[in-house]
């Protein structure tokens, strides 16, 4: 199994504590995982040129830091994305490249291998919010085509790591377990549900009439999906 993690944060506190808890059950001898901090493997801000729509990704300004992660994404049958709540939100260091994916929305390129990966999105709190991240990193899987992601949010009740008390430490380690076994059962099972396939048809029916955009049709067509092929 390949693993990809995009870390919200450089620091090591208690989200990536708690996702390095989910790596420890998930690999065994055979996996393989790449990661990337933000914002140290953060690309510049999207400047919304809209090459990466209209052109094409290489044309991105960003392409050389933001291609690499995508395709380690591209490539892994697990991705997880993973982010310390801040103030109600995922850290701006991951929207920033979170923003440069929107090319490979189904609205506009999907990749056809992000239909049968899974996604978990991790995220913690001192307080309320954590809930809020990992639902809005998940609607980023779902439009990136991903059909199934886990989420797993925590609050924490402390300012970092360290202060957790081992009582809850030892809670949220059993917690970890348990989903990252459900995650395990469902690897290469998953399948897109009714909502992913209403979505990917009416994009389909969009791109048969587009003349907008041709960087986009020529990428449905080529995957045979205008001709009612499907990726899944």
């Amino acid at each position: 199994m390949k693993i990809t993690v995009l870390h919200g944060q450089n620091h090591h506190g208690s989200t990536y504590n708690i996702t390095k808890l989910f790596l420890n059950k998930l690999a065994d001898e055979n996996t393989e995982i790449i990661e990337f901090f933000m914002p140290r493997d953060t690309p510049s801000s999207c400047v919304g040129c809209c090459n990466c729509f209209t052109k094409g990704e290489l044309q991105c300004p960003h392409a050389e830091m933001v291609q690499p992660v995508v395709r380690a994404i591209e490539e892994a049958d697990l991705v997880i994305l993973d982010s310390p709540c801040y103030v109600l939100g995922m850290t701006g260091q991951l929207k920033t490249f979170l923003d440069h994916m929107g090319y490979r929305w189904l609205a506009h390129r999907p990749h056809p291998q992000m239909f049968g990966k899974i996604g978990l999105a991790v995220s913690t709190a001192a307080g309320a919010g954590a809930r809020k991240v990992t639902k809005d990193l998940q609607r980023h899987f779902f439009y990136w085509g991903i059909p199934q992601s886990f989420a797993y949010a925590k609050n924490i009740r402390a300012t970092n790591w360290a202060m957790v008390p081992a009582k809850r430490k030892a809670r949220i380690e059993k917690d970890v377990t348990r989903l990252a076994k459900k995650i395990l059962q469902r690897q290469g099972k998953v399948k897109p549900g009714i909502k992913t396939k209403f979505i990917f048809k009416m994009m389909g029916l969009m791109q048969k009439s587009n003349d907008w955009n041709p960087t986009d049709r020529e990428h449905w067509a080529n995957n045979g999906w205008l001709s009612g092929k499907k990726p899944w």
